[in-house]
């Protein structure tokens, strides 16, 4: 079974409700996906834009890696993927203060635990494509990690891959 149609089996059963308006523009621009594929995508793709523009600057390698987790995640051709995460990263930076919290927990309402427990991993995975995460992208991942409902060990379990890769252990 394809990632798309797990992704489309795990949220099928999502309540429909009022989407942000980052998350629709998101969203029409994958009008060949069912719309709850959609959503979980656009806020997928918000919610990682939220950590890489989390020090004021979104890297070659964070957006990289952003289209790179996009496009597994959803199954779409590389042009499609850029276009989401490109979409998802202005729509960070124009309403980011507003909509964080709320695409945040639309992620968390229509993500199952397997989904969520990845998101956690792609967090980091973003902030670590520069080979640094810095102090203030932990504080975004962990602010984001309260918000998916992760307890703080489990924050820590999914930190743990990337230790090398902290700002902290890394010795100037």
């Amino acid at each position: 079974m394809s990632l798309l149609a797990k992704l489309r089996s795990a949220i099928a059963d999502a309540p429909p409700q009022a989407d942000t308006d980052t998350v629709r523009r998101i969203m029409s621009e994958l009008d060949r996906l069912e719309p709850t594929v959609a959503r979980y995508l656009a806020a997928f793709a918000y919610v990682l834009g939220r950590v890489a523009d989390a020090d004021m600057e979104i890297s070659r390698e964070e957006t990289d890696r952003m289209v790179s987790l996009i496009q597994s995640a959803g199954g779409l051709p590389g042009e499609q993927a850029v276009l989401v995460v490109e979409i998802a990263k202005r729509q960070n930076s124009l309403f980011g203060g507003t909509e964080d919290f709320l695409v945040t927990r639309e992620l968390r309402e229509i993500a199952n635990v397997e989904q969520r427990q990845q998101m956690l991993d792609c967090l980091f995975a973003v902030a670590a494509a520069d080979d640094v995460v810095s102090g203030v992208e932990e504080d975004e991942i962990r602010r984001i990690s309260i918000e998916l409902g992760f307890e703080h060990h489990e924050y820590i379990q999914a930190r743990l891959k990337y230790t090398s890769q902290r700002s902290v252990m890394k010795k100037d």
